[in-house]
C-alpha cells in the first residue's frame, strides 16, 4: 500500500478550496475557517491551513492575524495584476506557438471553440470555461515555454472568477468571433497578428474589471 504523505493531503485541500473559490461556493468576502473547512473535506487542520496559505499567496484569499481570513473580493488590485500578467504570457505563447502549429493543432482550437459557442447558448458557465481552457491552451502547450506555462498556471485561478462573470453574460459570446480570428490568423500563419488577437480577446476580461 502506497503511503500518502502530507502534501498530498495539502494538494487534495487546495484543489478543493480553489474550485470552490472559482466556481463562486465560497463567494468574495466570504469568511473562511479552517475548522469548518477540515470537517468538510475530511481532513486534519494543518493541511488545509497550508492550503490557505497558498491561496492567500496566490491572491484568492487574505487574511489578517487574529482577525479574519475571507475570500478577496473580485475588484481588487491583485486581480487586474493577475489579468495583466495572465494576459501578457496567453499572447506570448500564440507568438511563439503559431510557427510550430500543425494542422491538428487547428482542429483542436476548431472544435473547442464549437464546444465554447454551445455552451455559451446553453448558459453553461462551467462548460464554457473548459472549453475556453482547451482553446488557448493548444497555443500554450505548443510554445513550449515552461515559464510561459506555469506563470498562466500560477495565475488564472485569480482570473477564473472573472471569467465565470462574463461568460455568463451576452457580451462573453463575442469570444467565439474573436476565437474564429485567432485560428485564422494561426492558419495562416501570421504570430504576430494571432498574438495581437490574443491580448485582444483577453483583454476584454479586462472591462469587467473597469466596470466594477
Amino acid at each position: 500500500m502506497q503511503y500518502i504523505g502530507r502534501a498530498l493531503y495539502r494538494d487534495q485541500a487546495l484543489s478543493a478550496i480553489r474550485e470552490a473559490i472559482m466556481v463562486g461556493d465560497l463567494a468574495p468576502g466570504a469568511p473562511i475557517r479552517d475548522v469548518e473547512l477540515a470537517e468538510r473535506l475530511g481532513l486534519s487542520r494543518t493541511p488545509v491551513r497550508e492550503a490557505l496559505a497558498r491561496l492567500t499567496d496566490e491572491g484568492l484569499v487574505e487574511s489578517k492575524p487574529h482577525s479574519y481570513t475571507r475570500v478577496t473580493e473580485l475588484s481588487t488590485s491583485a486581480v487586474r495584476d493577475a489579468h495583466a500578467v495572465v494576459q501578457a504570457m496567453h499572447a506570448l505563447a500564440a507568438r511563439l506557438a503559431v510557427p510550430l502549429m500543425d494542422a491538428g493543432d487547428l482542429d483542436a482550437m476548431r472544435a473547442a471553440n464549437a464546444r465554447f459557442a454551445s455552451a455559451l447558448v446553453d448558459r453553461d458557465v462551467a462548460a464554457a470555461l473548459a472549453a475556453d481552457d482547451e482553446f488557448h491552451d493548444v497555443a500554450v502547450r505548443r510554445s513550449g515555454n515552461f515559464a510561459v506555462v506555469a506563470t498562466i498556471e500560477r495565475y488564472t485561478p485569480l482570473v477564473r472568477r472573472l471569467e465565470r462573470l462574463r461568460f455568463g453574460t451576452p457580451p462573453g459570446r463575442h469570444s467565439v468571433a474573436m476565437h474564429d480570428e485567432i485560428i485564422a490568423a494561426c492558419a495562416a500563419p501570421d504570430a504576430d497578428l494571432a498574438a495581437v488577437l490574443v491580448e485582444r480577446n483577453w483583454a476584454t476580461l479586462a472591462d469587467l474589471l473597469e466596470e466594477d
